[in-house]
């Protein structure tokens, strides 16, 4: 058995992405470890107790039998125009030193003894700062630790496509510019791996559903996450069931 590690921009984005192949993998009898960049605050994090958003990414992680959590003490970047200053107490990730982050975490990486590195595709997914960093920092990592395998984490654009026109006909809000999404993450034909995960979707939606602050509050996502965990789990599973990956691996495997 095999340690996989993925790694995060934020709390939410490895339910929302890998939860079904963390819980194949962890399912299989792989150890699972959890590294997000930031811990999803704007500001401060708090002098006493965790963030509450870290408690509820250990609640998804367990869920998805994930081994092993890991902040790697950045802070939120935010998205859209205005990029905010650094809190007191730490860097805004996309503001971070790339060489000193994948330092960081290669040596994770390295104490693992990690087989294969989950990260995102080169348009960090839908293009969020903090998820190109992920990307950035997630190539130079292996690259120190010489991890032997990576996948980087994508969609298809012409699911985007279809996903978008369902959540159209569903009259579901969405602060998301839609054109913006279809030029992001990947080309079918960039797309080596595609991994059929609806055997643990009750697992991806319970993991999705245990961020309550980001299925409750008021961001651009909310509700799309609050729609998509009322769905009867084969319904969520034929829709969310699936998830796909681009092989970067320094030397490619040449079967799945």
């Amino acid at each position: 058995m095999a340690t996989v590690l993925a790694f995060h921009a934020h709390p939410d984005d490895e339910a929302l992405l890998t939860g079904g192949t963390l819980a194949r993998l962890a399912d299989e009898g792989h150890r699972v470890v959890l590294v997000v960049a930031t811990d999803g605050l704007m500001d401060a994090a708090p002098e006493n107790g965790e963030p509450l958003r870290m408690r509820e990414l250990r609640t998804s992680a367990a869920i998805l039998g994930v081994d092993r959590v890991v902040h790697l003490g950045y802070a939120d970047s935010g998205h859209g125009p205005l990029f905010y200053p650094d809190p007191p107490d730490r860097t805004r990730f996309a503001r971070a030193d790339t060489e000193e982050a994948a330092e960081r975490l290669a040596a994770i990486l390295y104490e693992e003894d990690a087989a294969m590195l989950l990260t995102y595709d080169a348009n960090g997914g839908y293009g969020h700062r903090d998820h190109i960093k992920v990307h950035e920092v997630g190539r130079r990592a292996a690259e120190l630790a010489r991890t032997p395998r990576i996948l980087e984490a994508t969609i298809p654009r012409d699911t985007v496509e279809r996903l978008l026109r369902l959540v159209r006909l569903l009259r579901i809000p969405l602060r998301h510019d839609p054109a913006e999404l279809t030029t992001r993450f990947s080309a079918r034909s960039a797309i080596t791996h595609r991994y059929d995960v609806r055997r643990y979707a009750r697992q991806k939606q319970a993991a999705v559903a245990a961020h309550h602050s980001q299925v409750d509050g008021a961001g651009r996502m909310n509700p799309v996450m609050r729609r998509m965990i009322r769905l009867p789990a084969p319904l969520f599973g034929l829709l969310l069931g699936r998830e796909w990956y681009i092989d970067v691996s320094p030397s490619r495997p040449s079967q799945c």
